[in-house]
């Protein structure tokens, strides 16, 4: 196909395009004439506006004449008032304004661990000779959880017994005989002391080869057998008390100055579903995290019934009195060069109310602005809507309609 023709058969889509958008949308009609489009051409295609009625017939010489005169002097005028909106109520659709919170909630993930955990290892090299306990048993701080063999250490003890009982006679009679001189009566009470923590030294040694809890909780499994060789390296068993459990999350860094120790804290496990566990928060962390922009936060939650294990993740909630800003329908919110808005309606009339958003959701938007609880905006029709402008809200009542038409 010719060129000329493309070119041809493009300019008439994009005129009857043109035609369509005119005839469908007054305001585009009116927007052209105020570009330069000769008004009379842009009637042609222009669609009267709905209840326009053809101006009544006059009886006899003079009515006919005061028609054709208000037609050429203020008919033109009158046509252009009604289709550009002059005095015509736009009838648009309202939602009230309502009331949302944000901040009023902290959620996050955290991980579990045991108020009190300790990895027990001897504190001698050795073999191990016995083994007291077994996994998941509980046990008290004290308790015996292994033994070293101690045959050398016992020996080691009644040497130093016996030299002790040696040294104490040996001093006594130094003290009731006159013949000693003062220097040897004191050199056979040194002896007596060094005999005394020598024997301190092997009793030491010798309970050394027991391995103690050091804390109350349980048993995990136990990682030495009988006549392992062990040393104070060596880890034995995991011990934990777990009648609490302490939970590390991460806080976004608005809730700083919100979060405190003591507040109330729920949790919930994927392990235990449905099932909330309550407890406070222990500490805030004294900084935040430049990478992240959070902070860290570690709470306490009690295990009565010994159903959580340290390790598990926790969904955590916290709740707080949060802030209140004005919630709208996201279609009232609109925007110009200067920002955004939203068309409240006062009376039947259109004021332009500036906003600032402040957070998003699928079914309402909240924004800063002079707004209160039950104040009317408009969610539809604002195509034509102009501040200070009259409008009819679609569903009002008749009588309101009536009298905003008379207006």
């Amino acid at each position: 196909m010719p060129i000329w023709k493309q070119l041809a058969i493009s300019f008439a889509v994009l005129f009857a395009g043109l035609c369509s958008l005119v005839y469908f949308s007054p305001g585009v009609g009116q927007a052209l004439v105020s570009m330069g489009v000769p008004a009379s051409a842009v009637a042609l295609v222009s669609a009267a506006p709905e209840g326009e009625e053809q101006a009544p017939r006059g009886q006899g010489q003079g009515g006919q004449q005061a028609q054709s005169g208000g037609q050429g002097q203020g008919g033109g005028q009158g046509q252009g008032n009604r289709r550009g909106g002059g005095n015509q109520a736009i009838l648009v659709a309202t939602q009230p304004v309502a009331m949302g919170v944000v901040n009023d909630r902290l959620s996050a993930i955290g991980d579990g661990e045991a108020i009190e955990a300790v990895t027990v290892m001897p504190q001698a090299s050795g073999t191990v000779d016995e083994i007291l306990v077994s996994s998941g048993q509980r046990v008290t701080k004290g308790d015996v959880i292994a033994r070293l063999d101690s045959e050398e250490q016992v020996i080691l003890r009644d040497q130093a017994a016996v030299a002790l009982r040696s040294a104490k006679e040996k001093a006594e009679s130094y003290r009731n005989l006159q013949s000693f001189s003062r220097l040897d009566v004191l050199d056979a009470q040194i002896a007596e002391e060094q005999a005394q923590l020598q024997l301190t030294t092997a009793e030491l040694n010798l309970k050394r080869r027991d391995i103690i809890a050091p804390i109350d909780g349980v048993i995990g499994i136990v990682g030495v057998s009988v006549g392992d060789n062990v040393t104070n390296t060596t880890a034995v068993v995991s011990l934990d008390n777990r009648s609490q459990l302490l939970v590390d999350f991460w806080a976004p860094e608005r809730f700083v100055a919100a979060v405190r120790p003591g507040m109330p804290v729920e949790a919930t496990s994927v392990s235990r579903p449905g099932q909330v566990f309550q407890g406070t928060v222990e500490a805030v962390d004294s900084r935040v995290d430049q990478a992240s922009r959070t902070i860290r936060i570690r709470a306490k939650i009690d295990n009565p019934d010994d159903v959580l294990r340290a390790g598990m993740s926790f969904a955590v909630a916290m709740r707080f009195p949060g802030d209140s800003y004005a919630a709208v329908n996201p279609l009232a919110v609109q925007w110009d060069g200067e920002g955004s808005f939203v068309w409240q309606i006062v009376d039947n009339k259109s004021v332009k109310t500036r906003v600032r958003i402040i957070q998003r959701n699928s079914d309402q938007i909240l924004v800063d602005a002079s707004l209160k609880e039950g104040d009317v905006v408009a969610v539809e029709g604002l195509q034509r809507v102009r501040e200070g402008g009259t409008v009819e809200i679609a569903g009002a009542p008749q009588d309101d309609a009536e009298e905003v038409a008379a207006r």
